[in-house]
């Protein structure tokens, strides 16, 4: 007998406990976080997304994998966001010779907005920053050798 006194008692307080008015608060919303642009490449040398698109001093968020199986040594892949108008050419150029630097020339390091650093196989790297702030075309490319040559570059655009 008990035991049907206890069922409906608890059922009736569980029911209404969401009754009545409130102390607390309501939760605050969460502030927006950044545009997460998620980037994968792999032993083809070819960036998963090669358009990106944001508004000018947009919080971003780059994450670059590499999903290949060769050693760095052979197949490393980096992200480097140039500003706008960089000869990207020479800039590759340069590069092939900043083995130290991880590809990334000394003598032009101004030009460079963002980067991640080489990866080897199943490796993950990121890069936070706000977009520039004057629309335009900002080239990004991989820089280890041959790399920007077969294709892997896109270009990030603010408007």
């Amino acid at each position: 007998m008990k035991l049907h006194l206890l069922i409906p008692t608890a059922l009736v307080a569980f029911v209404t406990s969401g009754c009545g008015p409130k102390d607390t608060p309501a939760a605050a919303s969460a502030a927006p976080g950044p545009q997460t642009i998620e980037i994968t490449a792999g032993d083809t040398m070819k960036y998963s997304i090669t358009a990106i698109s944001a508004k000018p001093g947009e919080d971003l968020k780059v994450i670059l994998t590499n999903e290949g199986t060769q050693p760095a040594e052979v197949m490393g892949h980096n992200w480097v966001l140039l500003k706008a108008g960089s000869d990207v050419a020479a800039f590759d150029a340069a590069a092939i010779t900043a083995k130290d630097t991880g590809y990334i020339p000394a003598s032009l390091k101004d030009e460079v907005i963002a980067q991640i650093g080489l990866l080897g196989p199943r490796k993950s790297g990121e890069a936070d920053f706000k977009a520039p702030t004057t629309p335009g075309e900002y080239p990004y490319l991989c820089t280890f050798p041959a790399h920007y040559q077969v294709g892997m570059h896109g270009v990030l655009t603010v408007k």
